[in-house]
């Protein structure tokens, strides 16, 4: 079977998008796999499946890691998503509401050529998040190799431990991500973000995101670590995110306010795939 798709990227986080309205797809893990892998493949950090719905939103939007597993919320991709239905011309929309496992989101083109995602209200509640513990905290100690670490635990969509480091060059983000992934305190794994505060409008950030290992940007992760500086009071309200692949704009007033994302979307190539 022959797939149409096309390749894109948010600040070098990058996604394979497969227009499943127009085309009849499916796909098994072990071909999700194939599609990623950057040897044998396409390549990519996630596969981004884009669908009819039979809700409310505009379009259901699919995200799958590389090693296959389906996840509930990816930032960068649903910029990606939104400027790929309205250059296919599958809306004539700039502003959509996308049906995602954590939710519905709203992304919007703006005249500048980025896009501005609504990406909802965080989530603290250990249930919500989910993550094992008796009662919610500010912040949470946890065990990794032999030490324990502070972090910041919250949902935005998709589950997020966020660390405070000194400097994310030097941050143990290959040895450690891993292992806060898979903490068993976690049951859906969790997504393992360094973030090093440079003022209190900057942070740089890394992330290790569940089932692809570091990405070069993560657009929850920033929503995420900023949530997580502006709840401890570290930063204000809005915040430049600064990745290995870019920058993002991340603005959250606190308390039931949602989380808005700005960046750009980048579209690669088109092509056509056997499977």
């Amino acid at each position: 079977m022959k797939y149409k798709f096309t390749k894109m990227h948010g600040l070098g986080n990058d996604f394979v998008l497969i227009d499943c309205v127009n085309q009849s797809v499916r796909l098994n893990p072990e071909q999700l796999r194939y599609l990623a892998d950057r040897r044998l493949g396409i390549g990519c950090d996630q596969i981004l499946l884009v669908e009819k719905t039979e809700s409310n939103a505009d379009f259901r939007y699919r995200i799958f890691n590389s090693d296959g597993s389906e996840v509930e919320q990816c930032g960068n991709g649903a910029r990606c998503l939104v400027r790929y239905v309205y250059d296919k011309g599958m809306t004539q929309k700039k502003e959509i509401s996308l049906e995602t496992l954590g939710g519905i989101i709203f992304p919007k083109l703006e005249i500048n050529g980025e896009v501005t995602v609504n990406m909802g209200i965080p989530k603290f509640e250990p249930k919500e998040i989910p993550f094992v513990a008796d009662k919610r905290m500010p912040t949470y100690l946890l065990d990794i190799d032999e030490k324990q670490i502070e972090f910041s635990i919250l949902s935005m969509g998709n589950p997020h431990a966020v660390q405070i480091v000194e400097d994310i060059n030097h941050s143990p983000i290959l040895t450690e991500g891993s292992l806060i992934e898979s903490h068993s305190r976690f049951p859906k794994y969790v997504n393992a973000g360094y973030m090093q505060i440079v003022n209190r409008e900057h942070i740089n950030l890394r992330v290790h995101e569940r089932g692809a290992g570091e990405t070069l940007s993560c657009g929850t992760g920033a929503c995420a670590a900023v949530v997580a500086g502006v709840t401890r009071g570290l930063l204000d309200s809005t915040v430049t995110v600064s990745t290995i692949g870019g920058n993002l704009s991340i603005c959250w007033k606190g308390g039931n306010n949602p989380v808005w994302m700005t960046g750009p979307a980048i579209s690669v190539f088109d092509g056509e795939i056997e499977l």
